[in-house]
Parts: C-alpha cells; structure tokens; sequence
C-alpha cells in the first residue's frame, strides 16, 4: 500500500536537486531517505530516479509521477492548512469600516460579543459616512446599506429594511396632514443628504410605486440629525421602522400616509476580494450574520438609521 509519506520524501529529493539536501531539509539521515524512495518504486513497480556518483536523474516515469503526486501533495497541504485555520482560535487585530450612527447601534453590541467571544482579538473601529477604499485603508471588512454599486469587493447581504413618513404632533397641528403622496410637494420635508435641494422621495403603497418630488428647509446626511429634526416640528423625515415605532409610542412623532413605506434597502458586509479571508474576518462576519437574523426586523430598521432613506444610492 503506498505511504504518503514516501511520496512527499520522494517530492522533496526531486526539488532539493539530491538525496543528501532532502535529507537535510527534511531532518532525517540519507540512508532513511533512499530506504523510502526505494519502498516507493518497489510499490509502483518502475524506476523513479537514476542514481550516479556524481547526479540524480529522473527518469520520464519519475517526471511524470511527480508532476502528478506533487499536485495532490498541494492540495492535501491547503486541505491541512484549511482544517487548521477551522480549528483555530481567532486572533489578532480587525479593522472594520461603518456609517457613524450605525456604531451605536447593532454594530457596537456585535463588537463587545465578538471580544467576550474571542480573548485573543483586537477590534478597531472606523466610523465615517465616506466610502473608504478597503484596500487602501488596510480595512478588513466594513458594513454598507442601500443600492451598492457594481464592485470588485465581496458582498453578503444581511437583511433588509424600510422606513415610515413621519413628522411631530405640533408641525401636523400648525400644517396639515397630508392624505395622498403628491400633498408632500405643500410641506416641508426633511431631507437626507447633503443638500436642502429638491430630492425625489420613492414610496410603496396600494397601488405600486410612486416617485414624488419634495423640498424643504433642512438636510443632513446622518439619520440622527435629520429625526431630531422631525421631532423639533421642521417637517416630514422617512424614518426607520422600530426608530419610528419608539418615537412614535413616545408621543414625539406620529405617522403619516399609513399606506406607504419606502422600498426596502440593505444591509451589506463587504470584504475585498482580493483578500484571503481569515478566520478572524471570517467568525465576526458568521457572528454578524448571527446577531442580525437573531435580532429580526426591529434591529434592522434601528441599524438604518445611519444611512439615507431608500431612494438612495450608497456605492462600494
């Protein structure tokens, strides 16, 4: 029966060049190593290597036998090294990439798990609403939401969200409540982005999808600040689900065009995928994947509250 061993001893003297440097390189006395190679060619029944005084040559058997076995020697070498990492505890250091407000929520409850988790990790955060470059910025994984664009990066999705029209009890008081989507062309709304310029609201409702165009006397580009807005009674905001239902119940905003939502959006992990992901990267982004499918719609629509509203368009 053919011992692999044999076969990774024979490997090594055909790319050491000799019989005494695989003997060094592999810690074992040359006579151990001309003992394997002969059990090997007395298995396979043909001469694998010519022996001289002076050389060592294959012969056109021995070629082709190794180009062959070294192949399988590979890939049981990356099976082992696959297993390994498997096996292996998680360490070192992640760098993770998201919007601002999502820290707050769902990603720095993930992280805190992550490190109880894993003793021998580091986690550092970057948290901006630019879409850094993950290769120039030494970023091993980062969190995305909405539309992405056509990239090289890896994407797995995590779930989907939407987010309800609501304003404050003292704007509705002082402007009405609109009862079609083409009233919001007459109110002010609350724009998420960097402009307090026209933007183009898409909604759901009973009767498809509606585009409608509206103005108002804010914008930002962060969630948060356009809700705190909402409720100081400056317009109507698209904001998130369980965000809404909260502020909702608390008396400060109520809902409006019940009918409608906006398209849902999602939420994504990216990686490059140029990156051998290892098994750090690998275990946040399964607990990741865990924690969001645990936690359910609720936690999705509180972890949108980072990003624009879904109309919008985040690239990679």
């Amino acid at each position: 029966m053919l011992d692999l061993n044999d076969i990774a001893v024979f490997a090594c003297v055909v790319e050491a060049g000799s019989f005494t440097a695989a003997a060094r390189l592999l810690g074992m006395p040359k006579t151990t190593v001309s003992r394997r190679i002969a059990a090997l060619e007395r298995e396979v029944g043909v001469r694998l290597i010519q022996r001289t005084t002076r050389s060592l040559n294959m012969t056109d058997a021995g070629r082709l036998y190794y180009e062959q076995s070294s192949q399988a020697l590979r890939t049981i070498e990356e099976a082992n090294l696959r297993l390994a990492e498997a096996r292996a505890e998680p360490s070192g250091t992640i760098r993770i990439s998201a919007p601002v407000g999502f820290g707050g929520h769902f990603l720095t409850r993930a992280v805190v798990d992550f490190l109880a988790m894993y003793p021998k990790t580091k986690v550092e955060l970057r948290l901006t609403d630019d879409n850094l470059n993950l290769v120039e910025n030494g970023i091993d994984l980062a969190f995305r939401t909405g539309i992405l664009a056509d990239s090289t990066l890896i994407a797995r999705k995590l779930g989907s969200t939407h987010r309800l029209l609501c304003a404050s009890p003292d704007y509705l008081a002082r402007c009405g409540v609109p009862e079609e989507p083409a009233d919001l062309t007459r109110h002010q709304c609350l724009i998420a982005g960097p402009s307090a310029a026209s933007a183009h609201w898409v909604l759901d409702g009973p009767h498809g999808q509606q585009t409608v165009t509206v103005a108002g006397r804010f914008a930002a580009n962060e969630m948060q600040a356009v809700v705190a807005a909402a409720i100081a009674g400056y317009g109507i905001a698209q904001v998130p689900q369980r965000m809404a239902e909260g502020l909702i119940d608390d008396g400060l905003l109520r809902r409006v065009l019940h009918d409608y939502t906006t398209p849902a959006g999602g939420l994504y992990v990216v990686y490059p995928s140029s990156r051998h992901l290892s098994p750090l990267v690998k275990a946040f982004i399964e607990l990741a994947a865990e924690r969001w499918s645990a936690a359910g719609t609720g936690e999705a629509d509180k972890a949108a509250a980072e990003s624009t509203p879904g109309n919008s368009r985040k690239s990679m």
